[in-house]
């Protein structure tokens, strides 16, 4: 089949999903309404397909001439065809895959199939295997960021627009199923296009917790359990004797959303308190929901099927006394199950969820104790000969009660330096008058904290005044331990410094943990990881010292050893990237774990890395597949922590299908970095010189742009949306750090999210065509050496991968008239001229390194997918350009105001990774 043939049905169902939202337009808005839309439609259609300059005056044209009614209707319908196109695409997707198992092709690349396979075929030992799943931890972590535009309720609506696409392939319909889903269709539509896109209010952080749970109830919980499932069945069919091993929970979630309070004030201890009590909420009414439905399902008569006499004591506790159960011990079981499940969620949290239980139960004490029991069924069914019934639901549910617990998700705690170091300075004068800590030394900071450390005696007084920041700090850890006690020690299992620097900031979150019990020197227990967060470029640097040393001290590596040896270590892309640039702050983070893995090795200590990635490839995003596979030979060691941020989040776990295929993707990537050896893995010393010479010569070229041109702050914050996107109300976290529009103070993901918005992708990309250019200038070998490195080097290849995409959903054409919003011409024509020199300098180095007449020629999908989008997305930035411009110039009404939100959500789903 050719590649047109197989594309045939996407544009099929694009082409439904558009031909209905347009019926909803016609029919809610007016024929006139409808006709301009699809004018505006036809003529972006016609400037992208043929480069049609005078399809562009006209498309400008008519953009510019919208009243304020018509700007929202035309903002509303191109943005809601982004979003129907996301879910079309989705559907292919999951439609091919179907189409490859159905003909029984090889198994995919980032399939877990294709990665045990490629194992044994490489003669990985069956023992390597095994010895990699009890060692292995792959956890994703989903964060709250201003970029995740979409709200539930629209999500909601888009959960059902695929479901009925979904079944429109699965299903072969006779005409009056075919009419009544198209119908579902147009029900759904019209309630997306009745759905108010945007909040009203500003979100709080446990709206941004209630929004992060909604993908545990659309993937995770039914997901996650399946997927290992699945991976358990595919290792017996090589080894029969895993036939009825069960692998260790070694993908668990993990979250930020309620515990990362670096520069979110938003974030208190009952906040934390009441994410954890959500989140254990979701858990409890997923178990108890599980068991009602199994109950119905375990109707085993005792006459026909017999039980263990642990089945039977079971049954017999339970106070389900019917007689019509009277011999159906599994059912009865259940109930009794179900009835502690009942009393454990309302001793925890303080109310009735599920259906009433018959009788009461006592409350288990521990996740484990529920699994105990859960176990006594599995034993009992698969001895008397009904292993398949046990390998259904009740395997899911136990699995999932491994790998969620009551808790859910881990939440990471997560803190700047400096707030650590006010408060133990603070803590500190309060008992040793005199004393200045922030006037020490690091020598002398790192004495005195160790001093702290070797005793029990808690700095912290009930009869002391304390500041607000120090009582909210020993607040959150308050509940931190507290909650220990209630869900077990997985709720809370990290404590991660921001801006970490030195010995010191790791030692002063210590002192604080001990405070609160969660370090217990004269135990020498330490219950939370203290994991540093090397962010800046000069951070990334040092941080291999900064371990080196800490591991040198002989009281940390006692209490390392109540963690199992292993030290958790997070990078952070974001800020390096705003700092030095994408090529020179990837460049760094690959040093940054070379050096990290020598350290390691020397000390005999475990390595896991936690990588901070942006949706954005201006802040480390790309595909996770290759991200993980392009690391440095040994950074991997089947341990690896990766945050999903923003829209991405939506964009890769919404749909139950393709979020079971990206946790699967993250496996079989760490299990082929860990398990297989890559010849990329350990690059030529050439090439490492080389990679040296192009990030300096590219972090001269953006610190140049960035942070040495005269007026260039004043050009960011009038040619992107940044001010705009400063108050919209998609996250709780402020826009900038401090209350100032220096770069330097800016988040990152504002910062990378307004470039994407006037497409040019910045973050992505400045700095490489110049730095190529002068290398080859330097040697004539140079570009032979770079096409060399491209084909023999994961970790370049990856990095001009992630640097075409951004390329390719950039526009220049659109990118100045975004210029021409910066008010003094003469600072205008100064930057934007060499913005555009780079990027086509850029483009060209790339083309030449890669072999590729196009961008995206290596990548025929994403090209695919541009080509259908970019269409219905280019007017959004013509709309938004206009309407930043009335904006500005002082017609500051709501509805201006509103239809600039609403084209930042258009184009933010239109790109899918802008954040």
């Amino acid at each position: 089949m050719s590649d047109l043939d197989k594309d045939l049905p996407l544009k099929e169902d694009i082409r439904l999903l558009g031909r209905i939202l347009g019926d909803t337009v016609r029919a809610q808005e007016g024929e006139a309404t409808f006709d301009l839309i699809e004018r505006i439609r036809q003529t972006s259609i016609r400037f992208r397909r043929d480069d049609d300059s005078a399809a562009r005056r006209e498309l400008e044209s008519m953009l510019d001439a919208l009243s304020r009614d018509q700007t929202i209707h035309v903002i509303r319908a191109f943005s809601y065809f982004s979003h129907l196109s996301n879910l079309a695409e989705d559907q292919h997707h999951i439609r091919r895959s179907r189409a490859h198992a159905i003909a029984g092709s090889t198994p995919r690349v980032g399939s877990m199939a294709r990665s045990i396979q490629a194992a044994f075929e490489a003669g990985v030992s069956k023992q390597q295997i095994s010895e990699f799943f009890d060692d292995a931890f792959v956890g994703p972590v989903l964060t709250a960021h201003p970029t995740e535009v979409s709200r539930k309720s629209i999500l909601n609506c888009q959960m059902r627009i695929s479901q009925l696409l979904d079944s429109r392939d699965r299903l072969e319909m006779t005409p009056d199923e075919t009419y009544d889903n198209e119908q579902c269709l147009r029900s759904s539509i019209l309630t997306l296009w009745q759905t108010r896109m945007l909040r009203p209010t500003k979100l709080s952080v446990l709206d941004e917790v209630q929004n992060g749970l909604s993908f545990y109830r659309y993937t995770f919980l039914h997901g996650v359990p399946r997927l290992y499932n699945a991976l358990e069945d595919l290792l017996a069919k090589y080894d029969e004797s895993k036939a009825t091993q069960e692998l260790p929970p070694f993908l668990r979630m993990g979250s930020w959303i309620g515990g990362d309070r670096d520069g979110n004030p938003f974030v208190t201890a009952d906040v934390l308190d009441q994410a954890l009590k959500l989140q254990a909420t979701v858990a409890f009414e997923f178990y108890l929901h599980e068991l009602h439905q199994l109950g119905g399902e375990l109707s085993l008569g005792q006459l026909l099927v017999s039980a263990s006499d642990s089945l039977l004591d079971l049954a017999d506790r339970s106070a389900d006394r019917s007689p019509h159960r009277s011999d159906e011990p599994y059912r009865r079981a259940v109930a009794g199950i179900y009835a502690r499940v009942h009393q454990t969620a309302f001793g925890l949290l303080g109310e009735n969820i599920g259906r009433p239980p018959i009788g009461t139960g006592e409350a288990y004490a521990t996740p484990e104790a529920l699994l105990e029991d859960l176990d006594i069924i599995h034993r009992s069914l698969v001895a008397n000969g009904s292993a398949t019934i046990a390998s259904r639901r009740l395997r899911r549910l136990r699995r999932a009660v491994k790998v969620f617990g009551f808790h859910l998700a881990t939440i990471d705690l997560r803190q700047n330096s400096n707030v650590h170091e006010q408060t133990v300075a603070e803590l500190l004068a309060a008992v040793r008058p005199g004393l200045d800590y922030l006037a020490l030394d690091e020598d002398a900071r790192i004495e005195l904290l160790l001093e702290e450390l070797a005793t029990p005696r808690p700095l912290a007084s009930p009869y002391i005044e304390y500041s607000k920041q120090t009582l909210d700090e020993l607040a959150i850890f308050r509940t931190a331990a507290r909650a220990h006690k209630l869900y077990g020690r997985d709720c809370i299992h990290n404590s991660i410094i921001s801006m970490a620097e030195g010995i010191s900031d790791m030692l002063e979150l210590a002192v604080l943990l001990k405070e609160v019990g969660l370090l217990r020197p004269h135990e020498d227990a330490l219950d939370v990881n203290i994991v540093p967060l090397f962010e800046t470029i000069e951070d990334l640097q040092v941080a291999a010292g900064v371990m080196d040393r800490m591991f040198s001290i002989p009281a940390y590596r006692t209490l390392l050893a109540s963690r199992k040896q292993t030290q958790e270590v997070m990078l952070g892309y974001s800020d390096s990237n705003k700092d030095g640039g994408f090529l020179t702050s990837g460049w760094e983070l690959y040093k940054a774990e070379i050096q990290l893995i020598e350290v390691f090795k020397q000390h005999e200590v475990k390595m896991r890395l936690f990588h901070g990635r942006g949706g954005s490839v201006g802040r480390g995003g790309g595909p996770s597949y290759d991200a993980i596979l392009a690391q440095p030979g040994g950074a991997v060691q089947g341990r690896i922590r990766m945050t999903e941020q923003g829209e991405v989040i939506s964009s890769k776990y919404a749909n139950p299908e393709v979020g079971q295929r990206n946790l699967e993707v993250l496996a079989a990537a760490t299990f082929e970095a860990t398990v297989l050896a890559h010849p990329g893995a350990a690059p030529r010393a050439e090439y490492l010189e080389v990679m040296d010479r192009l990030s300096d010569l590219a972090f001269k070229a953006y610190r140049g742009l960035v942070y040495e041109t005269e007026g260039f702050e004043q050009y960011f914050w009038e040619s992107t949306v940044i001010s705009e996107i400063a108050n919209l109300n998609i996250g709780s976290r402020p826009a900038s750090r401090k209350k100032s529009t220096a770069i330097e103070d800016l988040r990152a993901i504002p910062w990378v999210f307004s470039w994407a918005q006037c497409r040019l992708m910045l973050p992505g990309w400045y700095g490489f065509g110049s730095a190529v250019k002068a290398f080859v200038a330097e040697r004539p070998d140079g570009m032979a050496i770079l096409q060399a490195m491209y084909k023999e080097w994961p970790f370049f290849a990856s990095t001009l991968s992630n640097m075409d995409m951004v390329l390719a959903k950039s526009d220049i054409a659109i990118a100045s008239r975004y210029a021409e919003l910066v008010r003094d011409e003469a600072l205008r024509n100064a930057i934007f001229p060499r913005i555009r020199g780079e990027h086509q300098s850029t483009i060209a180095v790339l083309l030449e390194i890669s072999g590729q007449k196009e961008l995206l020629d290596g990548n025929p999908l994403l090209k695919r997918s541009i080509r259908n989008r970019f269409p219905y997305l280019d007017p959004l930035n013509h709309v938004q350009v206009e309407l930043l411009q009335r904006y500005r110039d002082g017609h500051q009404e709501d509805r201006i105001k509103r239809g600039i939100h609403l084209s930042i959500n258009g184009i933010a789903a239109g790109l899918r990774n802008s954040g």
